[in-house]
């Protein structure tokens, strides 16, 4: 039975809630207002693992470069802008499938379930990498990774969707955040094995193709832990499923209530949606989803070109600014230390700092660390701003993450966060070649100039036309 409207005081608009036990609107309201415990931050892990191996593909790009080259499969710099035997195009072809996986399949979690995709793209994923592995040519190793990256593009949308509905609204930064810990961690990892291995061949196999080949391994392994995932019940009440939604709330609200110690808060008013037709591209034009959007593909474009700008080209960097290639993997592997610290540090403000502010404050850091980077010929100094511009870019990375699929509703949470990421998978497609073209031609001063460029627009895109977020359900933002 309904109970009159209410009004929630909340940004000055009157949002109609009522009670209305085993709807959609039930779920949310019950989900959003859990305490935090044990088993929250358990299914936040189990999924962070599945993203672990996303990580570990995207980051050992820059470590195993050194690698291919050596064994003759790809070179550093090619004569041509697009040169097709080079590192940029490995890296390029990395972000292609990326592309095709985020924009063409984004919408698979959002039809399928969260659950469901993460499986698929992460089998997928590991297929795709054992047979890279095995290439002989330069055209091979090209077909296969961006083969690979369609998979990891797919599971890349359905793990921030997944964590951002699976938890309460006032855990969400933090939960993005041990998110981000939990897959950065694969940063060093995939430093360290790529210090040991690149530089041999264990037998007869050349090194590089053991780092690829232990996250293929890696991530078959953690499909069999996926098990102890629910599906998402927000997801599920959207869908109709409401028998399945309630069946999935109650096993949580059984296992937070036994750690809580103590009876559960009562539900939140749940705020009631209108009657929406089925989710379409089109719904993305519209407002208030229209100008989030717009400034979503302008960030993700230019925010991506700036990471990937040096993430991927840490050694070749260190490289060119006098370090020798064993040492640049060294160095490389302390830097890849901060990418994991840095997702812990940021949940101390995560949900007490609005997002959007964070982003732009870390932006600025890329700038002022990165145009010192630049500078520097000494191998202490180069470590630490390298650090530093590490733990900027994770805490870039951990907020935007969070905060593009709080900008859309449940029903085409994927289908928009997909497209938009799409928009950076064509950021850092280009950013193999452009930082190829100015390391070629100005050195890692320019490489270090075009940095700058890109996080001034993210600055710009996010400070002026990002809404604020926290605290706020993920109904209250869909309105």
């Amino acid at each position: 039975m309904s109970t009159p409207s209410t009004a929630l005081p909340l940004k000055n608009i009157d949002i109609p809630v009522r009670a209305a036990t085993g709807s959609s609107a039930d779920i949310t309201a019950r989900m959003d207002r859990l305490p935090v415990t044990r088993s929250s931050w358990m299914l936040v892990l189990l999924i962070s693992l599945g993203g672990f191996f996303e990580i570990y593909d995207l980051v050992f790009t820059g470590y195993i470069a050194p690698g291919m080259v050596k064994s003759g499969l790809l070179s550093t710099t090619t004569a041509h802008f697009f040169g097709t035997q080079g590192i940029g195009a490995f890296i390029a072809a990395t972000f292609a499938g990326l592309f095709i996986g985020t924009f063409f399949f984004g919408f698979l979690p959002d039809r399928y379930g969260r659950r469901a995709i993460f499986t698929v793209s992460l089998l997928w994923y590991s297929i795709g990498s054992a047979i890279m592995a095995c290439q002989t040519s330069s055209d091979g190793l090209l077909l296969w990774r961006f083969l690979t990256g369609i998979g990891v593009g797919i599971e890349i949308v359905t793990i921030d969707s997944y964590i951002t509905e699976i938890v309460p609204q006032h855990m969400r930064g933090r939960a993005m955040s041990l998110n981000q810990a939990a897959m950065f961690m694969a940063a060093p990892v995939a430093a360290i094995l790529s210090y040991w291995l690149v530089p041999i061949a264990p037998f007869g196999f050349d090194g590089w193709r053991w780092v690829v080949m232990i996250g293929s391994v890696g991530a078959i392994l953690v499909w069999f832990i996926r098990r102890a995932v629910p599906e998402s019940p927000r997801w599920l009440a959207q869908k109709g499923r409401l028998a399945e939604a309630e069946a999935v709330m109650q096993r949580i609200e059984a296992k937070t209530a036994a750690e809580f110690g103590a009876p559960l808060p009562p539900p939140l008013p749940a705020i009631v949606e209108p009657p929406q037709a089925a989710a379409a591209f089109n719904e993305l034009w519209k407002p208030p989803y229209r100008s989030r959007f717009i400034m979503l593909l302008v960030f993700n474009f230019f925010q991506a070109i700036a990471f990937y700008g040096f993430a991927n080209w840490v050694p070749t960097l260190l490289i060119a600014q006098g370090i020798t290639v064993t040492k640049s993997l060294l160095y490389s592997f302390i830097i890849a230390f901060a990418s994991p610290i840095g997702p812990l540090l940021v949940m101390l403000v995560a949900d007490k700092i609005q997002r959007k502010w964070l982003i732009v404050g870390a932006a600025g850091a890329v700038i002022v660390f990165g145009i010192a980077f630049a500078q520097m010929k000494v191998a202490l100094p180069l470590i630490v701003l390298g650090i530093l511009i590490s733990l900027a870019g994770s805490m870039i990375s951990v907020n935007y993450h969070a905060y593009q699929t709080e900008l859309f509703p449940t029903r085409i949470r994927c289908r928009a966060v997909g497209i938009v990421y799409s928009s950076s998978r064509v950021g850092a497609m280009l950013s193999g070649f452009l930082i190829a073209f100015f390391l070629r031609d100005f050195g890692v001063v320019g490489v270090f100039a075009g940095i700058t460029g890109s996080m001034l627009m993210v600055m710009l895109s996010i400070g002026i036309f990002g809404p604020k977020t926290n605290g706020l359900r993920l109904e209250e933002l869909s309105k």
